[in-house]
């Protein structure tokens, strides 16, 4: 069953704007493992997927950034590492599993998520 469906969608150059502003911003909001060897690209459509991931789990602004970190298992497709903030959120609600699609292209990043219980 479905809990929560979330999408978002990013200006790649204008959030890199924004993280070249504010330098320790991505401190905040990408895990260690996040911000190495990422393209813009790759690190917006992770921005957008964490936001994605707040939207299926009706939590926006209650999620520690760093408790959510996009993973992508050994045939490169993606999904979630969760822990802290984000693990309670998913017992709090049931969720079992966390579906996650990302992509990039023409300037922007999009990224969908499904949070299902069973």
């Amino acid at each position: 069953m479905i809990v929560g469906v979330g999408i978002d969608l990013v200006d790649v150059d204008r959030f890199m704007e924004q993280l070249e502003r504010a330098p320790r911003l991505a401190e905040r909001l990408f895990t260690d493992l996040e911000r190495r060897k990422r393209s813009d690209d790759s690190l917006a459509a992770r921005f957008a997927a964490k936001e994605a991931l707040a939207k299926a789990l009706h939590t926006i602004g209650d999620m520690a950034w760093l408790d959510a970190e996009v993973v992508n298992d050994d045939t490169g497709r993606p999904g979630f590492a969760v822990r802290g903030t984000v693990a309670a959120r998913c017992r709090k609600l049931g969720v079992r599993r966390l579906h996650l699609s990302i992509t990039h292209d023409g300037g922007f990043a999009a990224a969908f998520v499904i949070a299902e219980r069973e």
